[in-house]
């Protein structure tokens, strides 16, 4: 199901895994589509042969890189129908390595930067919601918000501090008229995903996370969550007393390597 229309859509995370087959959906279909990602030549290639395209590399950890951008998609575009915020990253902690700096820079992208991003898309959303508009801003969380896991701490905690941060702001924006969509994939098959050294259950493809995306969308769904039988099964665990929690927990814990303990 297309979203309705040709939009004015800011896509971050635009190069690879769900952003690409998302990026490269929204432009087939002729929406006016602002493209962000921190590699310029891959964004060029993405881009070539279309005209519906605005090309602007970023980092979205950059404040005021996110800010300038903002300020080129209102001068080309004037206003935002669809804030689609994908960017961020993944690392974990490995069992007696706590380390700062990697939470860091998983905060940084994951959460800061789409704070970021939202702070230069809102006047922009808001001039839609002027022109009478229907705008949406959302956003790629992660099934891992709704349960913690081990070695997640610092991308679980990321991506549920996003979802928290969101569904607050989806309170406060429903006066203005603007939608907040939230995405909560399970396991898609990505460059980030390949780095795994785990089982990843019913890891899907891009084509059908963009799919399942691009359809909660146009029904402006508060909460977009795929593969479903993994997603509720995460939700049902994540409700569950916290002992039994905590219990179901311990077994998915890798069992310490000396190497591992080693200072």
């Amino acid at each position: 199901m297309p979203l309705d229309g040709k939009q004015r859509i800011w896509l971050t995370g635009a190069t690879s895994g769900i952003g690409r087959a998302l990026a490269e959906r929204l432009l087939a279909d002729g929406h006016r589509v602002a493209l962000s990602a921190r590699g310029e030549a891959e964004l060029e290639t993405l881009a070539a042969g279309r005209d519906n395209a605005l090309l602007l590399p970023l980092d979205v950890s950059d404040r005021k890189a996110v800010a300038h951008a903002g300020e080129r998609i209102a001068a080309d575009f004037g206003g935002l129908d669809l804030a689609l915020l994908n960017a961020g990253t993944c690392e974990y902690l490995d069992a007696g390595r706590f380390d700062v700096d990697l939470v860091e820079r998983v905060f940084a992208p994951n959460f800061f930067g789409a704070v970021y991003c939202i702070d230069a898309a809102l006047p922009l959303l808001r001039r839609a919601r002027a022109e009478g508009g229907r705008p949406l801003l959302a956003a790629t969380s992660s099934a891992a918000a709704y349960l913690p896991l081990p070695r997640a701490e610092a991308y679980g905690a990321s991506k549920a501090a996003l979802s928290h941060f969101l569904e607050s702001l989806r309170l406060d924006l429903h006066a203005e008229g603007i939608g907040v969509s939230l995405i909560h994939p399970g396991f898609v098959k990505t460059p980030l995903t390949d780095r795994n050294d785990f089982a990843m259950p019913m890891r899907v493809g891009v084509e059908q996370a963009a799919e399942a995306i691009l359809e909660g969308l146009s029904r402006r769904r508060l909460d977009i969550h795929f593969p479903r039988r993994f997603t509720l099964l995460l939700r049902l665990m994540g409700i569950l007393p916290p002992a039994l929690r905590h219990h179901l927990g311990l077994r998915l814990v890798r069992p310490a390597t000396t190497s591992e303990n080693a200072p």
